[in-house]
């Protein structure tokens, strides 16, 4: 039995990618500053555990609710962004979906640290070989390594987002300034993470590099949803013969 199934539309993909970017910035906004800035109290392991242990529903909801949500997102945004880019470069596109589900990937396992700190403040089987003290180092232990894990993460972002820039240049259906932007953002990608994984006195990202980081990752998903894709074009692309 043949089955007809409906592709999208070029531009529904985009307005899709476009919503599922404005839900993980969202809930960006909620699982890597509201809730941090609500529950950890930097040098101050008591404060935070008494604070964990105070809200704990709103910690879990806020941190790993919303880092859910980012993940589940982030495979499909994968998806899509390959889709979106293939008739450019095949082979770039699917090295940059990859890239891109390798952090996701890596940020899913980085949330067990949330729930080690969980357990320990619960005072679960293993909380209690430990005294009071040793409980709260441990719990900072868990914070930081989740912070780290967070930043090995994006180090496997850097190549999706050079990649991205590189097809959106090169595909003649988005306009060049919005690639530029993400090989920008890419290279601000790369010092970071570089700086923050192996330079020891590295530990804030610079405002320059925010900024660029943070106009790259508003301006294309705000294209995405406002313009889409310029179809004429996008045709005339999928019709020359296809880069692998």
């Amino acid at each position: 039995m043949k089955t007809n199934v409906r592709e999208l539309s070029p531009s529904a993909y985009a307005r899709f990618a476009g919503v599922l970017y404005l839900i993980i910035t969202v809930a960006a906004i909620f699982a890597h500053f509201v809730i941090p800035d609500q529950f950890i109290v930097p040098n101050d392991a008591a404060a935070t555990v008494a604070n964990i242990a105070a809200d704990e529903s709103i910690f879990r909801m806020g941190a790993i609710g919303s880092e859910l949500i980012i993940l589940l997102s982030e495979i499909v945004l994968s998806v899509v962004l390959y889709v979106l880019l293939k008739p450019v470069n095949k082979t770039l596109s699917l090295v940059a979906a990859v890239s891109r589900l390798a952090m996701t990937t890596i940020h899913g396992l980085n949330l067990l640290n949330y729930y080690f700190v969980l357990q320990l403040i619960n005072g679960g089987d293993v909380a209690t070989a430990f005294g009071p003290e040793q409980v709260q180092a441990l719990v900072m232990l868990f914070l930081n390594a989740h912070s780290i894990g967070f930043t090995i993460g994006i180090a496997f972002l850097v190549p999706h987002v050079l990649i991205l820039g590189y097809l959106i240049v090169q595909s003649g259906y988005f306009p060049k300034v919005l690639g530029f932007l993400f090989i920008a953002a890419g290279i601000g990608y790369l010092v970071d993470t570089t700086g923050l994984l192996l330079v020891a006195g590295y530990t804030t990202t610079p405002g320059l590099i925010a900024t660029v980081i943070a106009v790259a990752e508003i301006a294309f998903p705000l294209w995405l949803l406002v313009k889409g894709v310029n179809l004429e074009r996008w045709q005339n692309r999928t019709l020359a013969p296809a880069t692998a």
